[in-house]
């Protein structure tokens, strides 16, 4: 009898590893595959994960951003890792509860695309207490010291796109910016890059936020007509606002420039409804961030800033 109860058991154990699978990705918090090992502290007290990365991306209502995650998600495969991609939907606290979670789920590296750099900042400063390392992508977070960031020339990008822009409207033309999310390193870098070229040359009449938004874009854009009808160029600081900005513009000789370089925007370019988009790489930036988490996992050391090359295209 004793034989057979220990077979059993046996029996028992060899199909419960059986069912234990490797390289899984997963969305929205839906965790698979290795998530179920949980991360502690080994006899040293350093902190020992669960081998899974958390990407806390800012929003996947953004052709830009659902881009970075199947970059990463891409590379998780490939790395036979498991990736948990959270969304926040653009929402500050949302992501501060997301970014939370992942730290009770133990993960060894998380990936932080801020909403928000200097809100993010606390919980991003809680995974670092726990020992968790971080890559921010895209845009950084404020006050942390991350283990590595990684992110196209945000300034150079916009300081080219004004530049094109005035080569169009010539000298002293009025022309509105179109700004980002409040607080999100993207917006504040852009704006400084748009600034640095637009303040010595050009008259610039409105600055309004329209959070990265096409459809607040177009509303934004809408009222600055209405406030400045004599409005010849406007800068984006992404193609989702630049896109909405063309629609509310409709047949009036205005050139925009947007920033992201998404199919939608080069389409518009191609068709002359857009005058310039910045080139990003978002996938690889997704791809890079993955696969600079696998090396801090392994204990490597990896660079403190990667920087994505931008490219400026025009029709």
């Amino acid at each position: 009898m004793k034989f057979k109860k220990v077979t059993g058991i046996l029996m028992a154990a060899v199909m419960m590893f059986s069912m234990v699978g490797c390289g899984a990705v997963s969305v929205d918090g839906e965790s698979s595959g290795n998530s179920s090992a949980e991360g502690s502290e080994d006899a040293s007290g350093s902190y020992e994960g669960s081998g899974a990365i958390g990407l806390a991306i800012s929003t996947l209502n953004n052709p830009f951003f659902v881009t970075l995650s199947e970059g990463a998600q891409a590379a998780a495969k490939e790395q036979d890792v498991e990736l948990i991609v959270v969304d926040a939907g653009d929402d500050t606290a949302t992501q501060t509860n997301n970014i939370e979670d992942l730290i009770s789920r133990n993960i060894s590296v998380l990936i932080v695309n801020p909403v928000d750099s200097d809100a993010v900042a606390p919980a991003v400063k809680d995974a670092v207490a726990k020992g968790i390392k971080v890559v921010s992508v895209d845009r950084v977070v404020n006050g942390v010291d991350v283990d590595c960031s990684i992110a196209s020339d945000n300034v150079a990008g916009a300081k080219a796109a004004t530049e094109y822009l005035i080569s169009l409207v010539g000298e002293g033309a009025k022309v509105a910016e179109l700004q980002g999310v409040s607080g999100a390193s993207a917006t504040i870098d852009r704006g400084e890059g748009f600034h640095l070229a637009a303040d010595e040359s050009l008259e610039v009449v409105s600055s309004q936020t329209a959070n990265f938004n096409r459809s607040e874009g177009m509303t934004v854009m809408e009222n600055m007509l209405q406030a400045n009808a004599d409005i010849t160029g406007v800068f984006a600081h992404n193609d989702e606002m630049a896109l909405g900005a063309v629609e509310a513009i409709g047949d009036k000789d205005i050139k925009v420039v947007g920033f992201d370089a998404t199919d939608d925007a080069l389409a518009a370019v191609a068709e002359g409804r857009m005058a310039a988009t910045v080139a990003q790489k978002p996938d690889l930036m997704g791809a890079t961030a993955v696969e600079t988490a696998v090396k801090l996992i392994a204990g490597e050391t990896v660079e403190k800033e990667i920087p994505v090359e931008v490219e400026l295209v025009t029709e």
